[in-house]
């Protein structure tokens, strides 16, 4: 056995968390420090990750459902009370606002005495995947790298242990991204983001080299562990030509392709949830088993997020599968275990040649920022793909297409409510109550000035203006999120991302004939195809589901009607009733259904709209109830997977409408 003496250092160990308010995801933070957790992994609520103080209209019913809200520095002080920054090393997922929250951050240190040159993190700050799949982005993607490129070269002279951006490929999976898109994509954002810095002017070209060296990546790892394996393998190669060849970065050190890991939530699954915890073991063999190609830092998801949001007791069942991983097994104690392997050398050849190939067809097009509609379109076509194959049988997901059989799970108890943690209603209304606090005691005429001086920095496209500074200034002038990224609308103006839609390819022809002989049929009979508005209202960004349900129902012969994420309930309404819709498809993943829908069943009532509502999201059965009570016709939660079930559904609730409206 190997001594202790000769085992590598383990990844540092997180967990994804923040919740309601910034004073309780301070004690969930304290209390998993305190189990061995050895960094931070910060959840910002919508309203904060889209830039929206809590008491604006558009943050209505999100408001710290999702991850913590951080409207302030006060917020700030709260979230990181008896936490030293100095001696942390915390990981923040926020892209559109995340010059603010680094902001913040820095301000927060300073306050506390400590340099912003000992401060060790990371902000994900990757735009481009925002588009493409998480969808909380705010401006258009010129000003987002703009944004970008001054958080680069700020952080790169001032805090030079912190990444300024973490290039995330996790959502391109969950968007449906193959391994070769997943690599090929993340890559082209990375020399998007270098290409800008440099082009800037902001840096010297002497700087460039630790520029590159403080790019890191944030992966996803599914359950084929082997091809996980060797896609990251492909990864580490690919990127050590790109920085050496590209950027000319000669220390071998600055060109290490330093990545983070959370494994595939998209395959956790609402059937038989406790088969998640040997998915979460597997996935995370695919990034630690190969020494060469290893997570620096690693956080995991819940067996039960696939029900609602998990507890602290769930998230330290995570914590448990790394420490048991890292200190119990003899993994850290060997070498590369894969040198010489042909299977391994093989596939990981033939994942870099079509990369590599994928990456120069994006360069080809423009680069990443530039190709934003077309990539857009092959990820809902890939994903539409998956959808299919796990429809047919083709890909096995056990528990939901096959060995369904089960007795009942004890960890579900009496009842799957007991096993999520539920955000109280109450926190809104105390969150809006705490901003007219903070902005009563603050200096009016200072964050005018600030905010001025924002905007004017803003508008500098010269290489001496950059927004971090005024940032910073404006923290601790008492400035907030909604300021903030208000300003900034001001100046570069709003984004709608594409919605990928007409790029998607079903392929569910023979599957989807009865549902189609039956919409032809209706249209034949009642002068038109029945019309389906797929909408998703709130800030919730995470659009695969619609995009899917959009696709489907095309292929089912529906006339689709889809205008992409962050719709308002009035947008919604106004949709419905201009298009003359059979069915609302209401799709929500925030936890925000039960301040949502109603408003907007409500709104279609007075506006005289009769279209059948149905939903669909990650819904606890007591919150269907309530919802179907009010008048929602169906609701659909992950564990519907059939979209040929959910289309027949459709169309006999299509033919209804129809016919009640001849009546």
């Amino acid at each position: 056995m190997a001594s202790d003496a000769h085992r590598d250092a383990p990844w540092v160990m997180r967990t994804y968390s923040g919740h309601s308010t910034a004073r309780a995801s301070n004690e969930l933070y304290r209390t998993n420090l305190a189990k061995g957790q050895t960094g931070l992994s910060i959840a910002f609520d919508l309203p904060t990750q889209t830039g929206y103080d809590p008491d604006a209209p558009e943050a209505a019913g999100e408001v710290g459902k999702v991850g913590v809200p951080v409207a302030h520095l006060g917020h700030m002080r709260e979230l990181l009370d008896q936490i030293p920054v100095d001696e942390m090393n915390t990981s923040m997922t926020i892209n559109a606002t995340a010059a603010w929250l680094l902001g913040l951050y820095v301000a927060h240190a300073q306050e506390m005495g400590v340099d912003p040159a000992r401060l060790a993190g990371t902000t994900q700050n990757d735009i481009v995947k925002e588009y493409l799949s998480r969808g909380t982005y705010i401006f258009p993607p010129g000003p987002s790298l703009r944004l970008t490129v001054d958080t680069i070269a700020y952080t790169v002279r001032h805090v030079p242990k912190w990444n300024p951006i973490n290039v995330c490929s996790y959502h391109l999976q969950e968007a449906g991204a193959t391994p070769t898109q997943e690599i090929a994509y993340a890559l082209a954002t990375a020399i998007g983001v270098l290409d800008g810095v440099r082009n800037s002017g902001k840096i010297d070209e002497a700087e460039l080299p630790a520029v590159v060296g403080r790019i890191s990546f944030f992966v996803n790892s599914s359950v084929r562990f082997v091809e996980e394996t060797c896609k990251m393998r492909a990864f580490t190669q690919l990127w050590d030509r790109i920085c050496r060849e590209r950027y000319g970065v000669e220390d071998p050190k600055l060109r290490r392709f330093r990545y983070g890991v959370q494994v595939n939530s998209l395959g956790l699954t609402e059937q038989q949830p406790e088969n998640n915890i040997q998915r979460i073991v597997l996935e995370t063999l695919g990034v630690t088993l190969s020494k060469d190609a290893r997570a620096r830092a690693m956080q995991l998801p819940a067996w039960n997020e696939a029900l609602g949001l998990p507890r602290p007791w769930d998230q330290q069942w995570s914590l448990r599968i790394q420490q048991v991983l890292a200190f119990e097994s003899d993994l850290l104690e060997y070498e590369d275990i894969f040198e010489g392997s042909k299977v391994i050398t093989a596939k990981t050849q033939e994942l870099a040649e079509a990369a590599s190939a994928e990456l120069a067809d994006v360069e080809d097009l423009g680069g990443a920022f530039e190709a934003i509609d077309e990539l857009k379109r092959r990820l809902v076509r890939s994903q539409a793909e998956r959808v299919r194959r796990i429809e047919s049988g083709e890909q096995k997901v056990v528990g939901v297409n096959c060995f369904t059989e089960t007795a009942p799970s004890p960890l579900l108890g009496d009842g799957e409510l007991e096993n999520i943690l539920k955000v109280d209603h109450r926190v809104e209304a105390e969150q809006i109550m705490d901003l007219e606090r903070w902005r009563a005691a603050r200096d009016d005429a200072a964050v005018r000035a600030a905010l001025d001086e924002l905007r004017r920095v803003a508008a500098d496209e010269s290489p001496e203006g950059n927004i971090m500074m005024a940032t910073i200034a404006l923290a601790h002038a008492g400035g907030t999120t909604g300021e903030w990224a208000g300003a900034l609308r001001e100046v570069f103006g709003e984004f709608r991302a594409p919605t990928g839609v007409s790029g998607g390819i079903g392929r569910r022809g023979e599957d989807l004939a009865s549902v189609r002989a039956r919409t032809t049929a209706l249209a034949e009979r009642t002068g038109g195809p029945p019309r389906f508005l797929v909408a998703k209202p709130g800030l919730d960004g995470h659009s695969n589901g619609a995009e899917q349900i959009a696709v489907a129902a095309r292929d089912a012969g529906f006339e689709v009607i889809y205008q992409g994420i962050r719709l308002t309930p009035e947008q919604i309404v106004a949709a419905a009733r201009d298009e003359d819709v059979d069915i609302v498809g209401l799709s929500i993943l925030s936890g925000s259904h039960l301040e949502l829908v109603p408003d907007v069943l409500d709104r279609l009532r007075a506006a005289g709209v009769d279209a059948a509502v149905v939903v669909g999201g990650i819904i606890p059965p007591d919150d269907a109830e309530l919802l179907l009570g009010k008048g929602v016709a169906s609701v659909y939660t992950p564990k519907d997977y059939s979209f040929d079930r959910i289309m027949e559904d459709l169309v006999s609730l299509a033919e209804r409408q129809r016919d009640a409206t001849a009546e």
